[in-house]
C-alpha cells in the first residue's frame, strides 16, 4: 500500500565507479545491476513510490546515460524523475548534492545509490523537522559487526562521524540515508568536488546534525558479497506482480 505523500524529493547518488565491483560494473553502472531480476534502481525506485515520494533526481556520472535511456521521466512507476549529470570530472558524493540543488528545494533525502534500506521515510522526515537541525543523519547499531562503526550517536544527536578514525565510542553506523536543509550546501559553488562525509562530520561537530535509528538492518551492492546477499534476499520475496514483498 502506498502512503500519503511525503512532500520532499530524494536525490539518489549514482554517480560514482563502483570499482569494487569490477569487472562487473567496467561497462554499466552499479545502479543497473540485476538483483532480484530487475536492475537495483528499480527496486529502490518502487519502494521508495511506496513510501510516498513523488519527487526523485538522480545524480549521474559514469555511464550514466544509460541510466537515464533506461529509466527515462519515471511516469512508468508513478514518479517524476530528473537528472543531475556531474559532468566531465566527478564531483564526490556531496559535489553532486551541490550540483542538483536547483532540483531539490529547501529540505530534501539524500539516499546512497547502492543502499536499499527497509525504513520508514514518514517517520524519518518528521524526526528531522521537529530536530529543529540542518540535516539528519540515519544510524544503525553496528558494534563492528556489517562494517567498521563509525558514529557516536546519543540523545537524538549525532556527536561524532569519522569514517577514517573509528574510536571506542562509536557504535554505531551510516545507515545510507539523510536529510538536509539546502542552506548546508548552498555556500559552494556548483562544481565544487566535495565529500558528503566531510560535510555530516562538520555539521556532528557544529551540533547541527540529527540522528535516527534505523530499526532493521541495511543492504547494499557495494560488494560482490552484498550483490549476492540482496539477489537471493529480492529473488526469494518477489510478488504476484514482480516486485519485491520483503517485509519491513
Amino acid at each position: 500500500m502506498q502512503k500519503r505523500d511525503i512532500g520532499l524529493p530524494v536525490a539518489i547518488l549514482a554517480g560514482g565507479l563502483a570499482t569494487r565491483l569490477r569487472p562487473l560494473t567496467e561497462r554499466i553502472p552499479k545502479v543497473l545491476l540485476e538483483v532480484g531480476g530487475k536492475p537495483f534502481l528499480e527496486h529502490q525506485l518502487i519502494y521508495l513510490r511506496n513510501q510516498g515520494f513523488r519527487d526523485v533526481i538522480v545524480c549521474i556520472g559514469h555511464l550514466g546515460e544509460m541510466i537515464c535511456d533506461r529509466f527515462g521521466d519515471g511516469s512508468r512507476y508513478g514518479l517524476r524523475i530528473q537528472y543531475s549529470a556531474d559532468g566531465p570530472d566527478l564531483l564526490g558524493t556531496g559535489g553532486a548534492v551541490v550540483r542538483a540543488l536547483p532540483l531539490l528545494g529547501d529540505a530534501f533525502f539524500v539516499l546512497y545509490g547502492d543502499s536499499y534500506l527497509l525504513i520508514d521515510y514518514q517517520d524519518v522526515a518528521a524526526a528531522f523537522f521537529r530536530s529543529g537541525r540542518q540535516a539528519l543523519m540515519t544510524v544503525f547499531p553496528n558494534h563492528n559487526r556489517w562494517d567498521t562503526s563509525n558514529v557516536e550517536f546519543a540523545n537524538g544527536l549525532i556527536r561524532k562521524y569519522d569514517k577514517k578514525t573509528p574510536l571506542p565510542e562509536m557504535r554505531y553506523i551510516d545507515y545510507g540515508l539523510s536529510v538536509y536543509r539546502a542552506s548546508v550546501f548552498s555556500k559552494y559553488p556548483a562544481n565544487t568536488v566535495l565529500d558528503l562525509s566531510g560535510v555530516m562530520s562538520r555539521l556532528a561537530e557544529q551540533g547541527e546534525l540529527a540522528g535516527y535509528e534505523a530499526p532493521t538492518r541495511f543492504y547494499e551492492i557495494g560488494s560482490h558479497a552484498g550483490l549476492r546477499e540482496l539477489d537471493a534476499l529480492l529473488s526469494s520475496h518477489q510478488g504476484a506482480s514482480g516486485e519485491s514483498q520483503v517485509p519491513e
